[in-house]
């Protein structure tokens, strides 16, 4: 069984950012593990610009991106296996992969970082009805036909779900010659970010179709048409709104769900509202050891906030391995009145240096509102926001010093208010 200090699962914008966090902290003997052929994750297929804003002040595209953090990971000399896939992990910290150059790998790990991303609900998590037909694929699954093999998945589209991939793939779908006659979206707001409604379907007249969803499918070999209705605030079709849209092409960007299989084999405790580990301040999931980073953990809306956590989580494994132990809880974190969930789930003030960083989602479209954060009764901070949207995420800063103002502290919570 080979030995490594830190072994990160998940080559992607995640994964070579908690390497290169690991290595920066002094950790030499680290391994990231990579099912693909290259380095980059998602990134790669991702060939519109809008990242790097935050990291490197300006706009590159995700193989750009990429690419920094690639030729950063190999000048430090960070080995990675390639074509090789994790099937399992355990409490101790061991883990078996498999490739084809070397067959069965055993390997023991001081610390392990859970850097899988996440992955697209399929068809199947919906229930729609209708023909079991081709011309129906997730967003991303078109996106590498089009970016990365160069196969058009079809000419006349519509796109369910309005996350950031569906409203992208409206654009690319448009720029390669489709039409896409309809983003229809269930929920009464979008699931993307603001700039990707007014980039990719207000400059392009593609009508977004909220309070809607797809009723039926129609088609025998390939989809032909799709049937869809407006619907009720329980989510339901209301009867004689339904409209007939002729198509052959039918993509779903209904949700991502954190790639977490492999987590629970560990055992390591998910959130139900997530569906990614509860983390403490250190990004160290409920067993000593095993940290988690990126989309894994929660599903965010920029890779420059995903690179930054990362290199977080590398960080403090590496302090990990050095002998710290962050395993007190602490303080627990809990999103009430419109905030969904917090991460991290819990905060010990011990492990601060000078602040943390709380990220979330609100359930709701809120307008001219305030966040704010109780440290048990006593509000300590309110933040007005002019909007707040479930498809941005927002994040506040707590400070060492209001720890130590509240030092005896046994519960944060994170709400949205009014005046």
């Amino acid at each position: 069984m080979k030995e490594y200090d830190i072994v990160i699962i998940g080559g992607g914008p995640a994964g070579i950012a908690a390497a290169i966090g690991a290595r920066e902290e002094g950790i030499e003997n680290v391994l990231i593990l990579e099912r693909d052929n290259c380095l980059g994750g998602i990134l790669n297929q991702c060939i519109h610009n809008g990242f790097g804003l935050h990291t490197f002040k300006e706009e590159l595209t995700g193989p750009e991106y990429a690419e920094r953090y690639i030729r950063k990971a190999e000048e430090m000399k960070i080995p990675y296996k390639l074509n090789t896939m994790v099937i399992d992990i355990n409490e101790k910290k061991e883990i078996v992969a498999v490739n084809e150059e070397e067959g069965i790998l055993e390997i023991k790990a001081k610390a392990i970082i859970l850097a899988m991303g996440c992955r697209e609900r399929p068809r199947g998590a919906i229930n729609i009805p209708g023909s079991r037909c081709a011309g129906i694929y997730s967003a991303g699954a078109a996106q590498k036909f089009v970016n990365i093999d160069g196969y058009m998945p079809g000419k006349e589209v519509v796109i369910l779900g309005s996350g950031d991939i569906g409203l992208i793939m409206a654009r690319r779908m448009t720029l390669e010659g489709a039409e896409v006659k309809a983003v229809v979206e269930l929920m009464p707001y979008s699931g993307g970010l603001k700039r990707n409604i007014v980039q990719c379907l207000d400059d392009f007249n593609i009508p977004l179709k909220l309070t809607h969803t797809i009723t039926n499918i129609d088609g025998k070999d390939r989809v032909e048409g799709v049937t869809i209705a407006k619907v009720d605030e329980n989510r339901k079709p209301i009867k004689g709104t339904e409209e007939y849209i002729k198509c052959d092409t039918l993509l779903l960007s209904v949700g991502l769900l954190p790639e977490n299989e492999l987590s629970n084999k560990a055992n390591v405790k998910l959130s139900q509202i997530t569906g990614g580990p509860e983390v403490n301040e250190s990004l160290q999931t409920n067993i000593e050891g095993i940290f988690a980073c990126g989309n894994v953990l929660h599903v965010h809306d920029l890779v420059d906030y995903v690179t930054l956590e990362s290199v977080n989580a590398g960080k403090n494994a590496a302090r990990y391995v050095k002998g710290e132990s962050f395993k007190e809880k602490g303080i627990e974190l809990k999103g009430l009145d419109g905030v969904r969930y917090t991460v991290p789930k819990y905060i010990n003030p011990k492990n601060i240096n000078e602040a943390v960083e709380v990220r979330f989602r609100v359930g709701d479209v809120y307008k001219n509102s305030y966040i704010s954060v109780y440290f048990d009764e006593a509000r300590e901070l309110h933040l007005k926001k002019r909007i707040l949207t479930p498809g941005e995420m927002e994040t506040v800063e707590l400070t060492k010093q209001m720890f130590d103002k509240y030092a005896e502290c046994k519960e944060i919570t994170v709400k949205v208010e009014g005046e």
